[in-house]
C-alpha cells in the first residue's frame, strides 16, 4: 500500500477453440509452451493453464495506473493470440463456449485439479466458464474482510456490466451471463456472508472444508473475497471481458469501490448486512437480464432499472475516481457500454441465430487492434 490509490491487477480467462468449427480445443499446454516466443511481455505478466485444457489464463503484474494496466492486458492478449494461432486454435474472450459441439473431456489431472474433479463430479466435468478477476490492494487481512462486507450491494451491478456469456455450445441460453448460472451450482456461490474480521472469515472457510463443500482453504466460490495468496481483495464476479476496455472498466470501478469502502471504514461507517436470499436474487437477475432490464437492489430489497443502478454505482465511487484521476476514463467506458452494449448484447447482435458468426467475430474482437484497443468490440 502507498499514499496513492491502491494497486490493482487482473486475471483474464479465455477459451481456446478450433477456428474452423468453433468447438473448444484442448490446446492449452502447447500454447503455453510457445507463448513466450511470440513477443516480449511486460514485467510481471504471465500465462497459466486453468481447470480445463480448453482454457488459458493471463495474469498482469501489480499496476498503479489505468495506462499501465491497459498496456499489460493488451500485450498479454496479443502474445497469447499469436501463440494460439501457431497451434491452429483461436483465443476467445467469452464466458462460456459459443459454438456447438461437445465439451472437451476432462484431462487425466493430478494434484489439486484432480481433487476438484473428484469432489464435484458432473458439476465440474463440463465446466469451461471463464471470468475476469480483479485484485485490489488492501492494508491487512481484517481490513480485507471489512471491505468485502461493503461490496455486496454493488457486485450484481458489476456482473451486469460485464455480462458476456449468452451462449452455451450453440444455443442461446436466454441469459446474459450463463457463466454465473454455471458457477451458482457450486456450494456457497454468490455474495459472501457478513463476517467480522479475518479470524471469523478463516473459521467460515475451514467449516466449509470440514463439511466437504470446498477442496481446501484456498477455494471459495464467493464473488468477492480476501485473496488467499496476495494482500488484496479479489473480485470474482465479472465474466471474461470482451475487450481490454471492458476489463479496464471492471478494474477501475472495482478499485474505486475498495477506495470508497476504505474511506467509509476510516470514518466509522460499517456495511449494512444483506439478506442472503435477496442478494442471491440480485445476482440471478443480473445474470438473467444484464443491463437490459430491471435488477435487484439488494440493500433496498426492490427491483430497479439496471442503468439506474449503474448510475448510482458511479455516484457512489465518484470521489475515489476523481482522486485517482480515472473519472473521465470510466465515464467514457461506461458510455461506450451504454451505446454499444455489453459483450452479451454484442454477441447476440452478431450471431443473429448463427453462433458460427459469433465465433468468427469474437476471434477478431478479443485481440486489440494494432492502433489501440477497441472500445466496444
Amino acid at each position: 500500500m502507498s499514499d496513492g490509490p491502491p494497486t490493482m491487477g487482473v486475471e483474464e480467462e479465455f477459451l481456446l477453440v478450433n477456428p474452423r468449427t468453433g468447438h473448444v480445443s484442448p490446446c492449452a499446454e502447447p500454447v503455453l509452451a510457445r507463448y513466450r516466443h511470440h513477443g516480449p511481455l511486460p514485467d510481471g505478466v504471465a500465462a497459466t493453464r486453468e481447470l480445463r485444457l480448453t482454457q488459458i489464463e493471463t495474469v498482469t503484474g501489480v499496476c498503479t495506473t489505468a495506462g499501465e494496466l491497459r498496456h499489460q492486458l493488451t500485450a498479454a492478449r496479443r502474445v497469447l493470440a499469436g501463440a494460439a494461432a501457431a497451434e491452429d486454435c483461436a483465443l476467445l474472450a467469452t464466458g462460456t463456449p459459443v459454438g456447438p459441439g461437445p465439451a472437451a473431456p476432462p484431462p487425466a489431472s493430478t494434484g489439486r485439479y484432480a481433487e476438484i474433479d473428484a469432489a464435484y463430479g458432473a458439476v465440474v466435468a463440463d465446466y469451461e466458464a471463464c471470468g475476469c478477476h480483479v485484485h485490489v490492494g488492501v492494508p491487512d487481512p481484517d481490513t480485507a474482510v471489512a471491505v468485502v462486507n461493503h461490496l455486496g450491494r454493488w457486485l450484481p451491478t458489476l456482473l451486469a456490466l460485464s455480462a458476456n456469456s449468452p451462449f452455451d455450445r450453440g444455443r442461446d441460453t436466454g441469459y446474459d451471463s450463463w457463466r454465473m448460472v454455471l458457477q451458482s451450482r457450486f456450494p456457497g456461490s454468490g455474495v459472501a456472508p457478513y463476517l467480522r474480521g479475518h479470524a471469523e472469515y478463516r473459521r467460515a472457510i475451514e467449516t466449509l472444508v470440514d463439511c466437504g463443500a470446498l477442496v481446501d482453504p484456498d477455494q471459495t466460490f464467493w464473488l468477492a473475497r480476501p485473496s488467499g495468496r496476495f494482500p488484496t481483495v479479489e473480485f470474482r464476479v465479472a465474466d471474461t471481458a470482451l475487450t481490454v476496455d471492458h476489463a479496464v472498466l471492471q478494474a477501475l470501478v472495482s478499485r474505486a469501490l475498495v477506495q470508497r469502502a476504505l474511506a467509509d471504514l476510516a470514518e466509522g461507517r460499517e456495511a449494512t448486512p444483506l439478506s442472503p436470499q435477496v442478494a442471491a436474487a440480485a445476482v440471478w437477475t443480473a445474470a438473467r437480464h444484464g443491463l437490459g432490464g430491471q435488477l435487484v437492489d439488494a440493500e433496498a430489497e426492490t427491483r430497479r432499472p439496471a442503468w439506474t443502478l449503474v448510475d448510482e454505482l458511479l455516484t457512489h465511487v465518484r470521489e475515489p475516481l476523481e482522486d485517482s484521476g480515472d473519472l473521465a476514463e470510466v465515464q467514457k467506458l461506461v458510455e461506450a457500454v451504454r451505446t454499444g452494449g455489453t459483450g452479451a448484447a454484442q454477441q447476440r447482435a452478431v450471431a443473429d441465430h448463427e453462433t458460427a458468426a459469433a465465433v468468427r467475430w469474437l476471434t477478431a474482437a478479443t485481440v486489440p487492434a494494432a492502433h489501440g484497443t477497441l472500445l466496444t468490440g
